[in-house]
């Protein structure tokens, strides 16, 4: 590894549509994300936090600035290059769970590994390790409508982390669960996830989850206005009250 910074944005802009109907939804961000941290990117709603998530990510083209992922400047490469590179290098963990209702626990888990060419056996038997790590031994059969809001949000964190990304990336991984619910799949988060060789970004509004962040990247009206950094020995309850 060359460099600590994982993504790197530097006068980032997006616009959506045109002329009079033109909104600026990013006016020229600055931000690093940190190998080996857990980076929450929190503000308003509005405030282009998942839009920024969608350009890290390379679902959505910068209208100016740039990117860099990885090394990587994603919006450069050819579209099939751009499929690969995420499939290889982004795990994604979203509010909605998005797991396949005819599929269970383990083989939902086991998609990215399926997607990459690993036989069903390996892939399957993969996805049952990391769900026994996540406590999700003994739900590993069962389909998601046998599951709660918390247990299938595990299973989708093991679906993220299966082909050990380099990037994982969360848009508001714990506002469909209950506090309680959502300080244990953050445990799980931070134990299974933050990795020397891995950087994790979160977007988030709940301040209940602030604790559990290395960096704090503020953001508002498409720019980034604070970035609070070490945080992991220091005042969490502080932020979260702010």
């Amino acid at each position: 590894m060359l460099s600590d910074i994982a993504v790197q944005c530097r006068g980032v802009q997006k616009a959506f549509g045109n002329g009079g109907g033109k909104v600026l939804a990013l006016r020229g961000v600055d931000l690093d994300v940190s190998y080996g941290a857990m980076t929450l990117l929190v503000g308003p709603s509005g405030c282009g936090k998942t839009t920024l998530l969608s350009v890290i990510a390379g679902l959505l083209n910068t209208t100016g600035g740039e990117v860099t992922v990885l090394g990587e400047q994603i919006e450069r490469l050819p579209g099939s290059q751009q499929i690969l590179f995420r499939r290889k290098n982004l795990g994604f963990l979203f509010q909605e769970y998005n797991l396949l209702p005819a599929l269970t626990a383990a083989e939902n888990g086991a998609l990215p590994l399926l997607a990459a060419g690993v036989s069903r056996r390996n892939a399957i038997k993969e996805a049952k390790r990391l769900l026994d790590s996540l406590g999700m031994g003994d739900r590993a059969d069962a389909l998601p409508k046998q599951l709660s809001g918390g247990q299938q949000q595990r299973v989708a964190l093991a679906r993220a982390l299966i082909h050990k990304p380099s990037l994982l990336v969360c848009d508001e991984p714990t506002a469909a669960l209950d506090a309680d619910t959502g300080h244990v799949v953050m445990e799980l988060l931070a134990a299974e996830a933050v990795r020397p060789e891995r950087a994790v970004l979160v977007v988030t509004h709940d301040n209940r989850i602030f604790g559990f962040a290395d960096t704090i990247a503020r953001m508002d009206d498409g720019r980034i206005v604070n970035v609070e950094s070490d945080l992991r020995n220091g005042n969490h309850a502080a932020l979260a009250a702010d």
